[in-house]
């Protein structure tokens, strides 16, 4: 089987969410170009990057001897100073860059990113901060947001889907989700594989876990009910 080829990363920041991503990215197999402005932070990022520079990534002519304008996916990581994040993700728009991630610390920082060019805006804190409060809230085991609107949750199933098809379950018209996946809890003893797809004609049982897609507030819903 061939080797899975991904294009290139340069990395921009590299305080603990830009060098986490970076040593993520390279264990995953993906060439990383790591850059920071701080000579300390990037000597002890040598040997767990394999290219890491020390550069002001707000000179665009640093960048050009740097080669970045050859990147076509960069991550810019910056933390606290938000004038050098928005500086350096213009600066990365300007030379092509033709998929530019960017980390914000608030609305106002997202919006500005996307402005200046970001093709993408994440706020790890925020997301997390969001994650964890819909676990603590409710039967959500595990939550992720795909879109502004739309999300998957791993939860038990409610009293009213148990023991029926889920063609019988009306979750359509009862809470407009969806059950895409599920694992019987014979799975979670190692006696069978764990999730499979459903089917109209999957039945679900106390103690299965679900993987529930729709929009945030009717997943929600779905999740409360006992």
């Amino acid at each position: 089987m061939a080797e899975l080829q991904t294009e290139p990363v340069v990395v921009i920041g590299l305080g603990r969410f830009g060098s986490a991503l970076a040593r993520e990215l390279v264990e995953r197999g993906t060439e990383v170009l790591g850059i920071d402005n701080r000579p300390k932070l990037v000597q002890s990022m040598v040997g767990q990057i394999p290219h890491v520079i020390t550069a002001d990534t707000t000179d665009i002519e640093a960048l050009r001897q740097l080669g970045v304008a050859e990147f076509n996916r960069a991550v810019v990581a910056i933390g606290t100073d938000i004038q050098a994040s928005i500086l350096t993700t213009s600066l990365l728009s300007e030379l092509g860059i033709a998929d530019i991630w960017a980390k914000a610390i608030s609305e106002q920082h997202g919006k500005i990113l996307e402005r200046v060019g970001a093709h993408h805006v994440v706020a790890p804190e925020h997301d997390m901060g969001e994650r964890v409060a819909h676990l603590l809230s409710g039967r959500i085991l595990d939550y992720v947001e795909v879109d502004a609107d739309f999300a998957v949750i791993k939860t038990k199933p409610p009293r009213d889907v148990v023991g029926i098809p889920l063609r019988d379950s009306k979750l359509r018209s009862r809470w407009d989700v969806t059950v895409v996946a599920v694992k019987p809890q014979a799975a979670m003893a190692g006696r069978q594989p764990g999730f499979t797809y459903a089917t109209p004609d999957t039945v679900l049982n106390y103690g299965d876990l679900i993987l529930v897609v729709g929009a945030i507030d009717a997943v929600e819903r779905f999740a409360a009910t006992e």
